[in-house]
This record gives C-alpha cells, sequence and structure tokens, in this order.
C-alpha cells in the first residue's frame, strides 16, 4: 500500500512539474512516466487516464480530508477551505480548470461537490428534499463562480472573493421573487 502511494504521488508530482511547462493537452502519459522515472505500465496499473490523475490530485489533497472530517461541515468553512486550497495551488487548477470533455476535472469537482451542496441545502430550505433544478442552480452558480475566480488574471485574495460571494447571496435574499 505504501508503494502504491508512493507511486501515485510520484506520477502527481511529475504531472504538476509538467503542467508548469506546457499546456495539459501536449502532455501524454509517457512524458509524465519519463519525468519520475517509471514505466507506462505503472501509470496503468494505477490511473486510467491523465485526466484520472489530474481528479486523484484533488481527491487526495482536498476531498479525503473533507471525508476524513478534518474540515468543518459549515457550508462558509468549506467555501473558505475550498478557495484557500485552489489559491494555493492556482496555477495548477487554473490549467486544470480548462480541461473540457469527458472525465475533465470540472465535471469531477462537480460530481464530489454535490453531496456537500444537497447537505446544505436541506439544512437550509424547510420545504422537504431538494429538486434537480434547485440543486443544479445552486451548485452551478458556486461552481461556475469558483471557477471564473481561479481563472481569472487578477485573482483575488479568497477572503476577498469569499465576502463577494456573501454579498451577492444578500442581495439575492433582498429580491423579492415576485416583483420581478
Amino acid at each position: 500500500m505504501a508503494d502504491s502511494n508512493t507511486t501515485k504521488h510520484a506520477l502527481a508530482a511529475a504531472l504538476k512539474e509538467l503542467m508548469e511547462e506546457k499546456p495539459f493537452s501536449k502532455i501524454n502519459i509517457a512524458d509524465i512516466c519519463a519525468k519520475c522515472s517509471m514505466n507506462r505500465k505503472s501509470f496503468y496499473y494505477h490511473f486510467k487516464d491523465k485526466y484520472d490523475l489530474v481528479n486523484w490530485i484533488f481527491d487526495t489533497e482536498f476531498m479525503e480530508d473533507i471525508e476524513n472530517g478534518k474540515y468543518d461541515p459549515n457550508a462558509w468553512k468549506f467555501h473558505r477551505d475550498l478557495c484557500n486550497y485552489f489559491y494555493e495551488n492556482r496555477n495548477f487548477y487554473r490549467k486544470a480548470m480548462k480541461i473540457r470533455g469527458q472525465n475533465s476535472f470540472s465535471e469531477h469537482f462537480r460530481e464530489r461537490c454535490i453531496p456537500m451542496f444537497i447537505c446544505v441545502l436541506e439544512n437550509l430550505v424547510d420545504e422537504p428534499g431538494i429538486n434537480e433544478i434547485q440543486l443544479n442552480f445552486f451548485a452551478d452558480a458556486f461552481l461556475l463562480s469558483i471557477e471564473r475566480w481561479i481563472l481569472s488574471k487578477d485573482c483575488v485574495q479568497p477572503d476577498e472573493f469569499i465576502e463577494a460571494m456573501k454579498s451577492c447571496i444578500r442581495i439575492a435574499h433582498k429580491i423579492h421573487v415576485d416583483d420581478l
């Protein structure tokens, strides 16, 4: 097990280094393996493809801590921790969030965050159950805002971004839907 994790972390470090040098689309499995002196067989023993490796990096560096209870389940605390993590690793995630298509990081990020959104919304809404439209509305707003923020050239500090998000929610709360 320790060897497996050592191999995975070596492959992850190699991919991160390569993503500093060139676009993700120009990186292939041979490049990753050469960077950490491994063979393709080792790579494919642990990962389906380079997209799987990107997703594994997020899961082990951030989501694993969530699942192990190291982060407060409070929605704003989770948001702050997530934004701090992305900001600290913004060079990597700026490139990861630009990956499109099947197995993209953006899709994986969404899938991993959906259970948190369900939990938060169920605690906030007085109605029983959250329907798919409500879930997608809030998930899209949250996820696309984070993506736009981290991709911006002049990415503000995480606390400033979170305060701006809170301000948006306060404004939305003041709007009476029937008046629109």
